[in-house]
C-alpha cells in the first residue's frame, strides 16, 4: 500500500520557514546593531572635518545617490503612493532627523553620554510600534525590556559621570523620531524589500540634502583629514545606507518588538569602539553590565 506524506510535509515546512526566517531575521538585526555602534565614534571622527550640519546633509546625499544608482540599476518601480506617507516617516525620522540631532548633540557631549539614547531606544521603539500596530507584548517582556534599558542607561551614565548636558534635548528629541522611524520602517519592510524602503526614504530626501549640503559647505568650509573622511563614508554608507538595509529586513521577520531589543547592546559596542577609535577609559563594569544586558535579550527573544 502507498504511502502519502503529503499531509505531513507542509506542516514540515511550515514550522521550519518560519523558524529559520526568525533566526535570519535576528542575524541580520544583529548586524544592522552592530553597523550602528560605530555611528557615533564616526561621528565624532566626521565632526573633525566637517561643521555638524555639513556633515548630516552630505553623508545624507552621498548615501542617497548610492541608493539612487541602485534602485536605478535594477529598475526598481517607484513606491505605491500608498506608502508614501510611511517612507516620509522614516525619511525624517531616521535619515535627517536622528542624524541632525544626534551629530548637534556630539559637538559638546561625548560618545558614552549620547550612547544612553541609544539605552533606551528600544522601549521607545517598542512602544511606538504598539500604539502605531496595536500589539501588546507580553508582562515579561516588558519587564526584562526595562531591566536591560537600565542596566545599560546605569552604566552608560556612569561613565559619563551622571551629569546632564544641554545637549540633552537633541538626545531625547532624535530617540523619539528615531522610535518612529524603525517603527515606519520595519511595517513597510514586511510589504518591500529593506533596503527599498530606506533607499527610497534617502531618495526623497536628496531634493533637501544635495542643496543643503552645497550650502552648508560654503559656511563650514571642510578641512580633510584621514578620520574625517573614514567618518563621514561610514555614518553615510555603513550606518545610513547598509546598517539600515539589514536593519529593515530583520525587524520585518522577527516583529519589531523583540527586534528593537538586540539595540540594548548597542551602547555597550558604541563604548568599546569609542575606547578603540577615540581613546576613552572604562572601568570593570562593563563585562558585568554585558552579561546583565545579553540575560534580558534572551528573556525577551523568548516572550
Amino acid at each position: 500500500m502507498k504511502t502519502d506524506n503529503s499531509a505531513t510535509l507542509p506542516t514540515s515546512i511550515a514550522v521550519t520557514a518560519p523558524r529559520e526566517r526568525r533566526t535570519l531575521g535576528t542575524g541580520l538585526a544583529a548586524l544592522g546593531v552592530a553597523s550602528f555602534s560605530l555611528t557615533f565614534p564616526a561621528t565624532a571622527w566626521g565632526l573633525e572635518s566637517f561643521g555638524p550640519w555639513s556633515l548630516v546633509t552630505v553623508r545624507s546625499a552621498l548615501a542617497a545617490l548610492v541608493a539612487g544608482g541602485c534602485l536605478l540599476a535594477l529598475r526598481v518601480p517607484l513606491p505605491e503612493r500608498r506608502h508614501l506617507p510611511g517612507l516620509a516617516v522614516v525619511a525624517l525620522g531616521t535619515v535627517l532627523g536622528f542624524p541632525l540631532l544626534t551629530t548637534l548633540a556630539l559637538e559638546t557631549s561625548s560618545t558614552a553620554h549620547a550612547a544612553v539614547v541609544v539605552g533606551l531606544l528600544p522601549l521607545t521603539t517598542a512602544a511606538c510600534s504598539a500604539l502605531r500596530t496595536g500589539h501588546r507584548p507580553s508582562r515579561r517582556f516588558w519587564t526584562a525590556a526595562t531591566a536591560g534599558a537600565a542596566a545599560v542607561l546605569a552604566f552608560t551614565v556612569a561613565q559619563s559621570g551622571g551629569a546632564l548636558t544641554a545637549a540633552d534635548g537633541c538626545l531625547f528629541g532624535a530617540l523619539l523620531v528615531c522610535a518612529a522611524g524603525y517603527t515606519e520602517g520595519g511595517r513597510l519592510a514586511g510589504v518591500m524589500p529593506g533596503w527599498q524602503v530606506i533607499g527610497w526614504a534617502l531618495v526623497l530626501c536628496l531634493p533637501l540634502s544635495l542643496p543643503g549640503a552645497a550650502v552648508a559647505l560654503a559656511y563650514e568650509p571642510a578641512h580633510l583629514t584621514g578620520h574625517g573622511v573614514a567618518g563621514l563614508l561610514w555614518v553615510a554608507l555603513g550606518s545610513q545606507f547598509l546598517g539600515l538595509v539589514v536593519w529593515y529586513r530583520g525587524l520585518a521577520a522577527v516583529g519589531i518588538p523583540r527586534a528593537s531589543q538586540l539595540q540594548l547592546a548597542q551602547p555597550l559596542l558604541t563604548l568599546v569602539w569609542s575606547a578603540l577609535l577615540l581613546g576613552e577609559h572604562f572601568t570593570a563594569a562593563a563585562p558585568v553590565t554585558a552579561v546583565a544586558v545579553l540575560v534580558c535579550i534572551a528573556v525577551t527573544q523568548r516572550s
